[in-house]
């Protein structure tokens, strides 16, 4: 009897990572490439000068690239969420009654 061979998935449960990008910022950095191919559309059927265009999307792109670098980078798989859902949260939270403590028990 042959023995069979069978690999092994070893990246099973782990996120997804593109050229040091994880999980949601790969997403956010398509859609800003999507909406800077809509604003160069935009700009060339404006009438604006082809090479013009090409140097502000360009400009632009380089700076989104960064900037989701940079995020990916400081706040890692999850934390973006986290700080989002922390946002969320009161800092403060004001009342002008004691009653609503003297009814928990």
């Amino acid at each position: 009897m042959n023995a069979s061979v069978y690999q092994i998935n070893k990246g099973i449960n782990k996120s997804i990572e593109f050229r040091g990008l994880k999980a949601q910022y790969i997403w956010w950095l398509g859609g800003g490439v999507i909406c800077l191919l809509i604003l160069f559309a935009v700009m060339y059927i404006a009438g604006l000068n082809p090479f013009v265009c090409i140097g502000i999307v360009f400009t632009l792109g380089g700076i989104l690239i960064r900037y989701v670098y940079k995020m990916s980078a400081k706040y890692g798989e999850h934390g973006m969420t986290k700080k989002m859902a922390r946002s969320g949260i009161p800092k403060i939270v004001k009342t002008n009654s004691r009653k609503v403590f003297l009814k928990l028990k």
